[in-house]
């Protein structure tokens, strides 16, 4: 199992549709938001995934993460048995010196919210700030897709 961290970000404009250099359909819905751990399952283009997180540390910027491809049908499957609507966006995959952000276009729920997100190898990591990147939201709950 891995330890996931990350940062999450505002995003100001849409400047970063300019530099990215993919993007992906997301549909994901949540099987347990308990305050321990999330179990989700999503579906990027035509591939499943099933994941599972554990709690974050008090700053919001690690924890535990098992993620697995599963077949498309398995997923559509556990779509079903959601807890709530399921969540759809936009994910864009913006590099920025040497690292990549992935930014988030919400097309359910919150259709005005744009989010990015930068994975680091450390928590104390610097990294460069592009202009569209906004006021930071880690570890603040209401940005949380499982709290949506």
């Amino acid at each position: 199992m891995k330890t996931e961290i990350e940062r999450k970000f505002l995003v100001k404009n849409e400047a970063f549709k300019d530099e990215a250099i993919q993007s992906h359909r997301i549909i994901q819905g949540y099987l347990n938001k308990d305050p321990e751990r999330t179990v989700r399952v999503r579906i990027i283009n035509n591939q499943g995934w099933l994941t599972i997180k554990g709690k974050s540390n008090s700053e919001g910027t690690r924890r535990l993460e098992w993620e697995k491809a599963i077949p498309l049908e398995d997923a559509q499957q556990l779509m079903a048995l959601t807890l709530n609507q399921p969540i759809e966006k936009i994910r864009h995959i913006v590099p920025f010196e040497n690292f990549t952000f992935e930014v988030d276009e919400f097309l359910t729920h919150d259709k005005n919210l744009i989010l990015a997100e930068i994975e680091l190898p450390s928590e104390d990591t610097s990294f460069p700030r592009p202009d569209w990147l906004g006021e930071e939201v880690t570890g603040n709950p209401s940005y949380y897709n499982a709290m949506m």
